[in-house]
């Protein structure tokens, strides 16, 4: 039996069928597309498109599950981006699904944890058993274009997912170039609050490395020219955190100062919501950055950063944390929700 999973953004759509395996709860993929967004009228001709050809010669789907980047009501959701509104009972019905189900495309990564497997992920530390503790509890964190932040309950096959606004959290500074940075940042976005999603993540870290690039000793730095591009055409500005990324690996002085402050938020941040969840299931590292900071995620300086809550930093070494490496895990998630949904349709 055939199930449909789809990762729905304002950039692209990813869409797969899936099928389950017999003695292997992980969805194994039939076949997947990706279609660029802007290029579709609605996300209802790009699902059409997929049913009818890419899998005109494959069983229809008899579940389905969307992850959608947007706000999500009564199994409805609209892509401000796109101006696109999605219902789920309205799919359900068009293309003949037993069941159908819209979620947040970050949420629906809980659902993907308990199916992982070992090349899907890396362990940046085990943690230790504490006696008492709920290891059924788990938080997923990722910060890619914008900052995710998710919880959920996974007890055997059950899963439970806690949604959560976690990324908008205001963002606490702990040196003084950190109240620097948010001090410039409230000024240049002209905003009176600053939410850890304006640092930790992609746009984050060029908004970090713009602040070090309006410094007097960095005004002949080589990316000044391209920060003039990006004035004139914002979409460039997609491709600064790879330019950062690539001067910090190569030496550049203050593009690792960047990089190191963001970092270091990304592992306080990390702290903070070990605390607050107390996940001892597990602590996972997701986003479109995650694979790419792996190394990083490693180092006695990140580390550092994530153990910083004093009296309560023991704590925190009891916990597991891990990174995933699959860039498409929320395909994957969004399949392992939808493979849960044939048992209820």
């Amino acid at each position: 039996m055939n199930f449909l999973a789809c990762d729905l953004g304002g950039t692209k759509v990813l869409l797969g069928i899936f099928e389950k395996k017999i003695n292997d709860d992980s969805p194994k993929l039939i076949l997947k597309k990706k279609y660029i967004s802007s290029d579709w009228d609605s996300f209802e001709l790009i699902l059409e498109d997929f049913l009818k050809y890419e899998c005109k010669n494959i069983a229809h789907p008899s579940s389905a599950c969307f992850a959608v980047a947007g706000p999500l009501s009564n199994n409805k959701a609209k892509i401000i981006n796109l101006s696109w509104n999605i219902s789920g009972n309205a799919l359900q019905k068009k293309f003949n699904f037993k069941s159908c189900e819209l979620i947040n495309d970050f949420a629906v990564q809980i659902y993907g944890i308990p199916y992982l497997k070992k090349n899907q992920y890396s362990t940046i530390q085990n943690g230790s058993h504490s006696e008492g503790a709920n290891n059924d509890l788990h938080a997923i964190v990722g910060a890619g274009t914008g900052l995710g932040v998710a919880r959920g309950i996974i007890s055997g096959e059950k899963v439970k997912v806690l949604a959560s606004e976690g990324g908008h959290v205001e963002f606490s500074p702990k040196s003084k170039l950190e109240w620097e940075l948010k001090i410039w940042l409230k000024n240049y976005l002209k905003v009176e609050r600053i939410s850890c999603e304006r640092i930790i993540s992609g746009t984050g870290l060029s908004r970090i490395a713009e602040w070090r690039l309006s410094k007097p000793d960095a005004q002949n730095h080589p990316l000044q020219k391209y920060l003039k591009e990006i004035k004139n055409f914002d979409a460039a500005r997609k491709e600064l955190p790879e330019k950062i990324c690539n001067l910090s690996k190569e030496g550049d002085q203050q593009m690792i100062e960047v990089e190191r402050i963001w970092l270091g938020a990304y592992a306080s941040l990390l702290g903070d919501v070990a605390l607050q969840e107390l996940c001892f299931g597990g602590l996972w590292i997701s986003g479109g950055t995650a694979s790419k900071h792996f190394k990083n995620f490693k180092t006695d300086l990140f580390m550092k950063q994530f153990f910083d809550k004093g009296r309560l930093k023991d704590i925190l070494k009891t916990i597991p944390m891990k990174v995933i490496l699959d860039e498409e895990f929320g395909l994957f998630s969004a399949a392992c929700r939808a493979k849960m949904l044939l048992k209820t349709s």
